[in-house]
């Protein structure tokens, strides 16, 4: 007699509820500009760059194991590329943030022969110096208001409508379509070989490596990945702002500092731990809005404690009551 089938077991009602969340989050990130005003359409691309970011990082972090603290040298090259594109060439924003990711790409290729040469937290350092230098050599060049910065033209901000609302409306579409191909491209890579080969690294290095996996040539193409994403963000950030700056626009509070936080209070090496991060930080920066310094001394205490009880973020500790992925990744045998 040939087995049926069992029905559906209650241990799959969390992750159908978990991945009805996630769509439920992505249609409203998709009708949102038909929803709300323009001061909320600004928070939403706000949001929207930091989870790019969050989940580059987290990409590099905890699937290629390179700890890198320089991110944000790609973020202020795309919005310096897009000033130089838009500004000076007049090219459109719609075209100059692709460009100034391509930019941020060709930046990346000198980086990574010199970073590579460094291993664990040297690497890291040699991130940050590099950053640094970066946000250096930005200050020095002509024509992009040196140290102090300098506004983007009007003509750019009409190019993205007549209104406040129409220009929140297009700069917000702009950042969500990178948001969503970041995600669905880092979603692609992870299900594709190469991704079986970081999911090797993630879970344990030496063994990755004696089973053939190339670990320099893995960490080299995700790096080089991650550039583009975060060349457009510094582009879309810039076009939000109107404005350049070294300080601005390399920040590496902003950039790397809240971005560890979010990756790690959210969950390291998963698809599902940026989201969570990013709404968590976004929630407890409304919540303590005006508390001055408490603001960053609360944020922490909370990734302190969050480490202490679960290392690898709160997504580790849903996954314990879930049971699988929410975002699946992983590829499974095939039932005999």
């Amino acid at each position: 007699m040939t087995d049926l089938p069992l029905p559906p077991t209650s241990r799959h009602a969390p992750v159908v509820f978990g991945r009805t969340i996630v769509i439920a989050l992505v249609a409203l990130a998709v009708s949102a500009p038909w929803l709300t005003d323009a001061n909320a359409l600004q928070l939403g691309t706000q949001f929207l760059c930091l989870l790019t970011v969050a989940l580059m990082w987290n990409l590099l972090a905890g699937y290629a194991d390179i700890l890198s603290l320089g991110q944000h040298m790609f973020i202020g090259v795309g919005a310096y590329a897009f000033y130089g594109l838009a500004a000076n060439l007049s090219v459109m924003p719609h075209i100059a943030i692709p460009l100034a990711g391509i930019i941020a790409l060709l930046a990346a290729l000198p980086v990574v022969f010199v970073v590579f040469r460094l291993r664990a937290a040297y690497l890291a350092v040699g991130t940050w110096v590099v950053a640094e230098v970066f946000m250096l050599v930005a200050g020095r060049i002509p024509g992009f208001g040196l140290g102090t910065g300098t506004s983007l033209p009007l003509s750019t901000a009409k190019a993205m409508g007549a209104t406040a609302l129409d220009r929140a409306v297009s700069i917000y579409l702009l950042a969500l379509a990178v948001a969503l191909v970041a995600w669905l491209g880092t979603w692609m890579l992870l299900r594709s070989r190469h991704g079986i080969a970081l999911m090797a690294i993630r879970d344990n290095e030496e063994a990755a490596s004696s089973l053939g996996v190339n670990l320099i040539r893995t960490r080299l193409g995700v790096f080089l990945w991650t550039a583009p994403f975060l060349g457009m963000v510094g582009a879309i950030t810039a076009l939000q702002k109107m404005r350049i700056s070294p300080t601005a626009s390399f920040g590496f509070l902003d950039w790397t500092v809240f971005v560890i936080f979010i990756v790690v209070i959210g969950g390291i090496g998963s698809l599902e731990g940026p989201l969570i991060g990013t709404i968590v930080y976004f929630a407890l920066r409304y919540a303590l809005s005006d508390y001055g310094t408490w603001y960053l001394i609360v944020l922490g205490g909370v990734s302190v404690a969050v480490m202490l009880v679960e290392p690898r973020g709160l997504w580790a500790l849903l996954r314990r009551w879930i049971g699988e992925d929410v975002i699946p990744v992983s590829h499974r045998a095939p039932k005999q």
